[in-house]
């Protein structure tokens, strides 16, 4: 059978289980799943299924779906000692529901202040059979918004035994009868026993093994329970049994303790916290994004009906793709254009195709075919990668909207705060220039789409603030400073002048930093500091350019190799590196080599799997596992002029040999002038190993990003991560130090290319390790220029100094502000 789609029962903040405070669900003693911390109050069929299971104290249900999965959606912790207070049930057992159906209601408000908590576990009950093969947590959803994908993983296991019975009787210990937790408890106790057991109680007799059947059995406080055991360690299985209902505590009198409810945004301050994606400060009201895609049927209407409603949906949407490409440039084209690519991709189409002639709608058949395709990419680990996968995800609402019938574009009010989830790159790109604010969002990353864009567009961001952010009402004045990643929910007179006086300022001084952004940058002690652009497209090029960049410090050569089925060949590399080349006028321009392997993997590029890609072949390995792509890609560099304008980039270098064969291969070809080689120091291997490798490249480039990643053992792409992943620490900014130190020893340059070199606090640091070349998105040139054209450099060494000597990198942060506002 196809997998198994389960939808959100009820609005909240879906969380992994072990957050849940009872240890029956952390513990994942009834099976695995997720946890929803409510916000609305009633509770939803995930699925399809029959209701096998439904407690008297209206707390808990359980359904049976397709295949036999069960499903057991759990509402609180302690929730049973409530008899079924403040609870409404919508179902009765034995009743066949439909996705989306109300199970049972209850009085949110009343049960917050009377129970531990009201997170609510759904989970698939251990041994019937599915694992859970994708699942959407830390974030917030919406009833009816996808949840978990369930994968049948083969049939329960049925014990099979032979011989005489073996009786034995028990009276229920259990207070509020046999619910999640002694449930739990009783199947646990049968582990490790091959007789087959089970429990026999008004008139039901149910497998022991199972939890779920355990509640099934409806068996109440004193019940009679009669335990039936065949097979050749029945007395032990009995034993263990009976053991496990004679440790029950004894009942509890006192009454459910009372618990404060969560506070209300308002009182902490009415100030929210995430990461900034975009700098600046916006003042304006709230405005909600609805990023809720409908849920489609499964069930369609015939191949030839569906067949016709999906190249109907994809018409509407490849329409607007292509209206919005025609009006727009730099990284909104490039990413309408990956869109435009997704909507037409065969094998996207094919596997959709296939749905539909087994029966499916046009939506189900789209929706389930871009999930497991963005579920691959991100299953790969790679935060550029992942991607790709977020914007197949947003076109996969995209179809499903115009399969509804639904608008695509946000409608908002001029000058508002956009609000909510998430804001999707297609959303974003669709609205006016200038028309918003800025948008502050619960969940994303400063390195997505929608956060490139942002800065792109000049629009102040904050990201990954949290749910509450779910809870600011539509016209909510709002002041957003996306300077230190603060929303402000209704701030007072004084708190906005201050804010547009602020705001005011920074604008004069950005468009003075324009209008100076093409002269050469010194530090005001005389040294020169280079400020370049990482670029991605010759689109990046003028825009690099007005905004003062010097030249390109990184250029990243993956467009040309991702999404294809063949590598590009020479005459085409040399194509794209040469317009990009005479579009910086003289200027130097590092092209970096195919970053590519079992974190980005390619079609055509063979290389193995690893379970940590981070980790695996990638970079300068797989280039050398593949020496001919290496030497094609090294070919058409060295067919560019003026060639004396590039310089090449290893990616990942680790010992000094690698740098050593790439190059003994450039000498192979050619008997003329070979560019400067350089490499990027990414690990701490390769900081600490700076010396060995400056003695055999001409020049050094540290990725801040992949350094801080490996450097404090966090992984880029985990969201839950992002607020510590801080390329600021004390124990990179050691790494920066050493590896600066062993530039200037050796008489190389050395830069940094990452996401740190962006960072206006973080520029007088690096220049105070000795860092003489920065590499940034464009947008922040300007700045960092004017900036860095008031500092000496004998105070940026002292403050440096005073960093690595600090205890983490909120003090680091601390310390570079503190030198802003003493500036």
């Amino acid at each position: 059978m196809s997998n198994l789609i389960l939808v959100a029962p009820i609005d909240g903040w879906s969380s992994a289980l072990d957050e849940v405070p009872d240890p029956v669900f952390s513990a994942k003693l009834l099976g695995d799943g997720l946890a929803i911390d409510p916000t609305s109050a009633t509770l939803h069929a995930p699925c399809d299924g029959d209701v096998i299971a439904l407690h008297d104290a209206k707390h808990a249900v359980t359904l049976r779906a397709a295949g036999g999965a069960e499903i057991l959606l759990h509402i609180g912790c302690d929730t049973v000692a409530l008899g079924g207070d403040g609870f409404e049930t919508h179902v009765v057992r034995g009743q066949s529901v439909r996705a989306g159906e109300p199970l049972i209601s209850f009085d949110l408000d009343a049960l917050a202040s009377r129970v531990r908590s009201l997170m609510t576990p759904v989970i698939v009950v251990e041994g019937s059979g599915f694992e859970i093969v994708r699942r959407e947590q830390q974030r917030a959803v919406k009833a009816g918004d996808f949840l978990m994908e369930l994968h049948q993983a083969g049939a329960a296991a049925t014990a099979v035994a032979r011989g005489p019975e073996t009786r034995k009787t028990v009276r229920v210990p259990f207070e509020h009868g046999i619910h999640a937790r002694p449930a739990a408890v009783l199947a646990a106790a049968l582990r490790g026993f091959s007789s087959l057991v089970r429990a026999s109680a008004h008139g039901r007799d149910v497998n022991a093994r199972s939890a779920v059947a355990w509640m099934e059995l409806g068996a109440q406080h004193g019940d009679e329970i009669t335990l039936i055991a065949t097979g050749a360690d029945t007395d032990a299985a009995l034993t263990s049994l009976q053991a496990a209902f004679a440790a029950s505590p004894p009942a509890r009198t006192a009454p459910v303790r009372a618990m404060t409810p969560s506070p209300p945004m308002q009182a902490e301050d009415g100030v929210l916290r995430g990461i900034v994606a975009s700098r600046g400060i916006a003042i304006g009201p709230a405005a909600r994004i609805d990023s809720a895609v409908p849920l489609p049927d499964e069930a369609g209407k015939g191949i030839a009906h569906e067949t016709a409603d999906l190249a109907r949906a994809r018409e509407v949407v490849r329409s607007r793709l292509e209206t919005l490409h025609a009006s727009t440039s730099g990284l909104a084209r490039d990413v309408l254009e990956a869109h435009l690519a997704f909507i037409d991709d065969p094998e996207l189409l094919k596997t959709a195709e296939a749905s539909i002639a087994r029966g499916a709608s046009a939506g189900y058949a789209w929706r389930d075919a871009v999930e497991r395709s963005a579920n691959a990419l991100r299953a790969i680990g790679d935060p550029l990668v992942a991607e790709r996968a977020d914007d197949l995800r947003d076109l996969a609402g995209q179809v499903l909207r115009a399969l509804a019938g639904e608008a695509a574009l946000l409608d908002v009010p001029q000058g508002a705060i956009l609000v909510g989830q998430e804001l999707l790159p297609s959303q974003l790109v669709g609205i006016p220039a200038d028309s918003i604010a800025g948008f502050c969002t619960a969940a994303g990353g400063p390195t997505s789409h929608v956060a490139l864009l942002a800065a792109a567009m000049n629009v102040p961001a904050v990201v990954a603030a949290g749910p509450r952010v779910l809870d600011i009402a539509d016209g909510t004045p709002l002041l957003l400073d996306a300077e230190q990643g603060v929303l402000r929910i209704a701030p007072d007179a004084a708190t906005l002048k201050s804010a547009q006086d602020t705001r005011d300022r920074r604008s004069s001084q950005r468009a003075a930093a324009q209008a100076a952004a093409r002269s050469d940058c010194r530090l005001a002690s005389g040294e020169r500091i280079e400020i370049f652009a990482n670029i991605g497209a010759l689109a990046d090029v003028a825009v690099a350019l007005d905004h003062g960049a010097e030249g390109c410090g990184l250029l990243r050569t993956e467009f040309l190799f991702l999404d294809r089925d063949t590598p590009p060949d020479v005459d085409e590399q040399a194509g794209a590196y040469q317009r990009i080349v005479s579009a910086f006028e003289g200027r130097p321009v590092v092209i970096r080599t195919l970053d590519a392997g079992s974190d980005k993997p390619l079609r055509y590029l063979p290389l193995p799997r690893s379970e940590n890609p981070a980790l695996g072949v990638r970079g300068v390995r797989a280039s050398l596992r593949n020496p001919e792509l290496l030497r094609d890609q090294l070919r058409a560099i060295l067919r560019v002029e003026p060639l004396p304008s590039c310089r090449i980039l290893l990616p990942m270098i680790t010992d000094p040999c690698e740098v050593q064969r790439v190059r003994e291969i450039l000498k192979e070809l050619t008997a003329g002038s070979v560019p400067p080689l350089g490499v990027m120091v990414e690990t701490p291997a390769a900081a600490l190993s700076a010396g060995r490798l400056a003695a055999v490249a001409d020049f050094l480039s540290i990725g801040s990003n992949d350094l801080a990643q490996y450097t404090l053992a966090m992984d880029r792409g985990e969201a839950e991560l992002a607020p510590q992943l801080d390329a600021l620490h004390p124990a990179v900014l050691r790494l920066i130090g050493m590896t600066a130190r062993a530039a200037r020893e050796a008489e190389r340059p050395v830069a940094v290319c990452g996401g740190l070199a962006s960072d206006p606090l973080a520029a007088p640091l690096l220049v105070g390790l000795g860092v003489d070349e920065l590499s940034a998105v464009p947008s922040i040139i300007p700045e960092l220029k004017a900036m860095l054209r008031t500092l000496r450099f004998e105070d940026c060494r002292a403050l440096a100094e005073r960093a690595l000597e600090a205890s983490s990198a909120a003090a680091v942060r601390a310390l570079a502000v503190d030198r802003g506002g003493n500036g």
